[in-house]
């Protein structure tokens, strides 16, 4: 119950960092989102850690558990975000959610290849809706311009870019995304098993550290540096509140993994892509795609997601079925 509760809140604030992030690559560049929000994660995570007393769970993870950890930063906060950035630039945090599922995909299939896991008809049912969500975004027809004191409305200055989707990269890069956010949580669980509920803040300590080495090494390329120095006030003070918005979500992700299943705390956290609609509505409504494709995505890939992690025997336990149909439920590969 309460890692569900940790994973809600988890993606309410996972959404709301989308749609702050989402208003600082207008006027900023995914590297400079890169520079700000992983090494912000070090000194948040730590703090957390040090609040909860936990910061001796660092010296418990066996070297195995480390590396994991390691492993686990580098796939989700270089890799996953980074993409995740590029796709949010291009074609906005409304549209890049529904592709995202696919990062379910990935994770149910290390799940048969590593873990000896399997496939029945419910996730079947769960990959068909994760894989037609995101053709129902593709109708969706944009506002060519922002409405009369839009910019006012949502608290932007009226100098920025009008919204121009760039469909190829966007969705190139959310499925690039997918891949890393599929992967890392696997990583994660297996580092915490039975580690109990504090030590997710330790973890997240060691998943950031070994992602900002990573990004350090990136950015001290000459081109990058500069970049960096061009960075306006305006777009640092949003990707400074995306930064400590998505610590949090980690936060929360970390510590309710490290006491549910992923198969619980994953779910849950779909529930992300209800959340930003709202958050984007509210913080960037002019340089987002909205309409009925938008929600009829996102409800088509929630509702795969929720099919993919529902054990066959809960639904059978919800649902009295006949005989046939409950033995066909029951059916495995391979």
């Amino acid at each position: 119950m309460l890692g569900g509760f940790f994973a809600l809140i988890a993606a309410a604030t996972f959404a709301l960092n989308n749609a702050t992030l989402r208003r600082g690559v207008l006027t900023g560049t995914v590297v400079q989102a890169m520079a700000v929000t992983v090494p912000l994660g070090i000194p948040l995570f730590l703090a957390g850690a040090l609040l909860a007393d936990q910061a001796a769970v660092l010296l418990s993870f066996s070297r195995d558990a480390v590396l994991a950890l390691c492993v686990a930063g580098v796939i989700h906060f270089i890799w996953g975000r980074y993409c995740n950035y590029r796709a949010t630039q291009a074609i906005g945090a409304n549209l890049v959610a529904p592709v995202q599922q696919f990062s379910l995909l990935c994770s149910l299939g290390l799940a048969i290849w590593l873990l000896g896991e399997t496939l029945t008809p419910l996730r079947m049912l769960g990959i068909a809706l994760v894989i037609i969500g995101p053709a129902f975004t593709l109708h969706e027809v944009r506002r060519e311009h922002p409405p009369k004191g839009a910019a006012k409305s949502s608290g932007s200055p009226s100098d920025l870019p009008v919204f121009s989707p760039r469909y190829a990269e966007g969705y190139l890069f959310a499925l690039l995304s997918a891949s890393g956010y599929g992967t890392s949580p696997i990583l994660v669980r297996f580092a915490l098993e039975g580690k109990g509920i504090g030590a997710g803040l330790a973890a997240g300590v060691i998943s950031y550290t070994a992602a900002t080495v990573v990004l350090l090494l990136f950015l001290l390329v000459p081109r990058q540096i500069a970049d960096i120095r061009s960075m306006k006030f305006e777009s640092a003070k949003w990707f400074t509140i995306s930064g400590v918005l998505v610590c949090v979500s980690q936060m929360f992700t970390y510590t309710a993994m490290a006491i549910a299943p992923v198969s619980v705390v994953i779910p849950i956290q779909r529930l992300s892509m209800v959340f930003r609609i709202y958050c984007a509505k509210l913080i960037t409504p002019d340089h987002e795609v909205f309409g009925p494709g938008i929600v009829a995505g996102t409800g088509v890939s929630l509702l795969g997601a929720i099919c993919l992690s529902l054990s066959t025997d809960l639904v059978l336990s919800m649902l009295p079925l006949p005989d046939g149909a409950a033995d066909l439920l029951r059916t495995q590969w391979p």
